[in-house]
């Protein structure tokens, strides 16, 4: 017995030396490198600083004080004056009347056409403009202009062409206007289209 225990107690002996040894100084298990936190990927602020408004739009200006404002058809009276014959023409003045309270002013051509029927329809070509456009015609209450006109004897173009046809007046727009006034007048166009105009009119000018 008292050999087993000897043996028992060698062994043990040993082990533990062993371990001893297998455990010594010797430094540990090195541990895993640190990884360094990666940089920050966030995108940098895309506020922008403030930025100052761009400045308001200046007002549109107003009619320099004491300009003369436009004739509108509504105050305007337009008849045909006397005139005279020439080769195959007679020039007639369209004399437009101011019949407002104020000076009003007109500039330009002024759009013609003969009409004819009840219902006023346009008889043909309206009227060529001849000649430059003129300046401003400044008219005061009861003040005049006018536009000079020729009225082509229609009977001179070859009648299948022509188609002559009795006009009971003209349609007439003042400078700048969409309204229209009539103007009473007997006389002959051409429902067709002539070679030549049948009507010319120049621009507004003082009488």
């Amino acid at each position: 017995m008292t050999t087993r225990r000897a043996v028992v107690v060698i062994v043990l002996a040993a082990i533990s030396l062993l371990a001893g040894c297998s455990g010594g100084g010797g430094a540990g298990p090195t541990p895993p490198p640190t990884t360094a936190a990666p940089p920050s990927t966030a995108s940098p602020s895309t506020t922008e600083p403030p930025t100052t408004p761009p400045p308001a739009a200046a007002p549109a200006s107003a009619p320099a004080a004491g300009a003369v404002p436009r004739c509108t058809s509504g105050e305007l009276s337009v008849s045909l004056g006397t005139g005279d014959a020439g080769a195959g023409s007679v020039y007639r003045p369209l004399i437009f009347t101011n019949m407002g309270r104020a000076t009003c002013e007109l500039r330009g051509f002024p759009g013609v056409s003969y009409v004819a029927g009840d219902d006023g329809h346009q008889v043909g070509p309206a009227a060529e403009m001849s000649g430059d456009r003129g300046g401003q015609i400044d008219i005061a209450p009861s003040g005049t202009a006018i536009a000079p006109l020729q009225l082509v004897n229609v009977q001179n173009f070859d009648a299948a062409v022509c188609r002559p046809t009795p006009v009971r007046g003209l349609r007439v727009y003042p400078p700048g206007e969409t309204a229209s006034v009539f103007v009473p007048m007997d006389g002959t166009g051409c429902a067709g289209t002539p070679p030549q105009p049948q009507l010319f009119v120049q621009t507004m000018r003082a009488p």
